[in-house]
């Protein structure tokens, strides 16, 4: 498994390519999840990054596309602005998400992940028919590019997700699997969960979190191994149930972003003797 490690790009906050791949040599780890947005947004910045990779050694294991307006002050801002449920950018996402397909067609890539949104519990909720059709045009996209798309998990139950990915029923549709979100959203136990979304794992965010003590507001993002996600207990079960997808850490918080990166790893070796 440690040879299946990658960092997620954005972790680093890297300005250029260059930048990018200095932070990585000093996690010790040349895999990386690429976002590509900056790619598509700062081509005069971001548009040797192939050649840049290729000549220092760095591989690309999947991408990452985020969504226009998303605000994640608050549980309540992010539902209300995350992915591709607002109507106001959903045109706009659609164009930058397209652009960022082709991209990835481009490098190669065979899977590209990113955060829908608020997904309905069921049927009966007034947007469950809209997001269904919106993620059915998303998954198109990349699949005409013969990739496939990753939905990262967070707002919702694992149960609520089967059941959405259930009906849906699309073969270009996998899951990013991030127990730490399970649980800074509070929805539930990522071990249990792993069980339930297995077929449709794809990679797993290697993220630690505690939860909330107050209803209605964020778990902490802590550093991986000091948080609630019981990583021997998670991977005794995936290697059970999930099989050869990539483990891509990921640090949104906190200002030793290499340094947290590098204990993720030392975890992981720990984890995995």
């Amino acid at each position: 498994m440690l040879e299946r490690l990658a960092v997620c790009s954005w972790s680093l906050q890297p300005a250029s390519p260059e930048e990018l791949v200095e932070k990585l040599r000093q996690t010790g780890i040349r895999r990386v999840q690429l976002a590509l947005d900056p790619l598509r947004a700062a081509p005069k910045i971001w548009g040797d990054t192939e050649k840049i990779f290729r000549d220092s050694g760095i591989t690309v294991v999947s991408g990452m596309v985020g969504c226009l307006g998303e605000d994640y002050a608050t549980l309540d801002s992010i539902r209300l602005t995350g992915g591709i449920a607002p109507d106001a950018t959903w045109e706009q996402n659609v164009k930058n998400i397209s652009a960022c397909a082709a991209i990835a067609k481009k490098m190669g890539l065979k899977l590209v992940t990113f955060h829908a949104g608020f997904l309905p519990p069921n049927e009966s909720h007034p947007t469950f028919a809209k997001m269904l059709q919106r993620l059915d045009v998303v998954a198109d996209i990349f699949m005409v590019q013969n990739i496939l798309l990753g939905l990262e998990t967070g707002q919702e139950t694992a149960p609520e997700l089967a059941g959405l990915l259930h009906k849906l029923n699309h073969p270009n549709i996998g899951v990013n699997f991030d127990p730490a979100n399970m649980i800074m959203y509070d929805k539930g136990d990522p071990v249990k969960a792993l069980h339930i979304l297995a077929p449709w794992i794809r990679q797993v965010h290697i993220k630690d979190a505690r939860r909330t003590k107050i209803p209605g507001t964020w778990g902490q993002e802590v550093p991986v191994g000091t948080g609630e996600v019981d990583w021997r207990a998670f991977f005794s079960t995936f290697k059970h149930v999930v099989f050869n997808v990539n483990l891509a850490i990921e640090r949104e918080y906190g200002n030793n972003r290499v340094g947290d990166i590098r204990l993720a790893r030392e975890v992981m070796e720990r984890t995995f003797i």
